[in-house]
């Protein structure tokens, strides 16, 4: 008997890939099925179900889930399972006119042409696309990322049950990091851990971040690493270079029996405390006990508060999910302590000051910040030694020096603000 959490909303993960004959047969069926084409979101969105990561969704949400979703963070459809952010898909109007209820269809990955999987068409229906952005993500401002999607997708939505094919490039690309949720279960019940802290990450990991994942080993069996490996915004790093660093950094300053590494498809929102409730809900489908949250967790900007996400877990009914978060204060480097600290445990509330060469000039809190590291490297900088191990900043530095042409490196109108944990 396993000693995890339980999958969410489910005695069991329901992932809806198929696999052998069943999957060779729907693809030969989907072959003479009409095309539904899928952004990027909507592919990654379908891969999480297919793996079983979006325990229990069965398929992409009809005109009551939307709504219930959007307004109470619940489904309509099966009472009394909470649910953070909306899991829908959108077509154009001549398409979504030419289904029939009833009808099925083949989804197909727009970017690469790739079949992903079928789809039974049991619901077609219209969406206020301001009222999700400002449920959602708080704003409806068309220059955050989340709400540039919301915006952006076609005005009708199309509902119901999946069938998954692909897990697109993932497996191949991500080896020895992409995991399905079942994966991750297997290797922490060999491990005998029955608590774990799940540490999300879609920024190169800086001494901040490993700061934080020493703290979750000393309450916790042991720490996920776990990785968002799909789609990010213009001008962050890409997922490659993120492992790479991430790798190098946990092979040599982590005991190898307390972490585990992992990497997930979906791709950012940025949606805030609504998806650090979404990224709670999906690692307690991969087993974690707990989540590390942390400073402006799955923020962009100044659209939410620093600790935002942090207290929006308590704005949820107790039992809502059985992961429980690790609420996290700011951390940074300390000169005067000689160490990282974070602001419950720190005294010295100087800010240090750090001159062009990268050398320390004075003040105690060095505040780590990915935003900070990419301004600081895309200038051909100095980055300061207290703010990440040698290997990140080489595998990092060799990154930025390769580039032909300068990434953007500010945050949405903030350049520096710090990130803390986030992710």
């Amino acid at each position: 008997m396993s000693q995890l959490v339980p999958p969410h909303g489910a005695r069991e993960l329901k992932p809806l890939l198929l696999e052998g004959k069943q999957r060779e047969e729907e693809r030969s069926k989907a072959q003479h099925l009409k095309k539904v084409p899928l952004t990027s979101r909507e592919t990654s969105d379908l891969i999480m179900m297919g793996i079983g990561a979006f325990t229990p969704l069965e398929g992409f949400m009809g005109g009551d889930d939307w709504r219930s979703v959007c307004d109470d963070m619940s489904l309509k459809s099966q009472p009394g399972v909470f649910w953070p952010i909306p899991i829908t898909l959108s077509a154009e109007q001549e398409l979504a006119d030419s289904i029939r209820l009833g009808e099925e269809v083949a989804l197909w990955d727009a970017e690469t042409d790739t079949l992903m999987g079928t789809m039974k068409v049991v619901e077609k229906y219209s969406i206020d696309k301001e009222h999700e952005c400002k449920q959602v993500f708080r704003t409806t401002d068309p220059a955050h990322p989340g709400v540039q999607k919301v915006l952006a997708q076609g005005p009708v939505n199309l509902a119901g049950p999946v069938k998954v094919l692909s897990e697109s490039y993932y497996p191949e690309a991500f080896a020895g990091i992409y995991q399905r949720p079942a994966e991750a279960r297997r290797i922490f019940q060999e491990r005998g851990w029955s608590t774990v802290a799940a540490l999300q990450l879609r920024n190169p990991m800086h001494n901040s971040h490993a700061y934080l994942a020493w703290i979750a080993i000393e309450v916790c069996d042991g720490v996920y690493i776990h990785q968002l490996i799909g789609k990010l915004k213009p001008g962050d790093i890409p997922a490659e270079v993120r492992v790479r660093a991430v790798d190098a950094l946990v092979n040599k300053y982590f005991r190898k029996d307390r972490v585990v590494q992992g990497g997930y498809p979906m791709e950012m929102r940025y949606a805030g405390p609504r998806e650090a409730l979404l990224h709670a809900v999906f690692r307690q489908n991969y087993g974690c006990s707990h989540l590390i949250v942390g400073r402006d967790h799955a923020g962009v900007g100044n659209y939410y508060g620093p600790f935002d996400a942090q207290r929006i877990f308590n704005e949820i009914p107790p039992d809502a999910l059985v992961l429980r978060p690790l609420c996290m204060d700011w951390t940074f480097y300390c000169y005067q302590c000689g160490s990282m600290a974070s602001m419950k445990t720190c005294p010295h509330e100087s800010t240090a000051v750090i001159d062009e060469n990268g050398q320390y000039r004075g003040g105690a809190r060095l505040l780590l910040s990915g935003t900070l590291l990419r301004k600081l490297l895309t200038e051909g900088k100095p980055v300061p030694k207290e703010f990440s191990k040698p290997e990140v900043i080489a595998i990092l530095k060799d990154y930025y020096d390769s580039l032909q042409e300068p990434v953007e490196a500010r945050r949405h109108g903030d350049a520096t603000a710090p990130t803390g944990a986030g992710p």
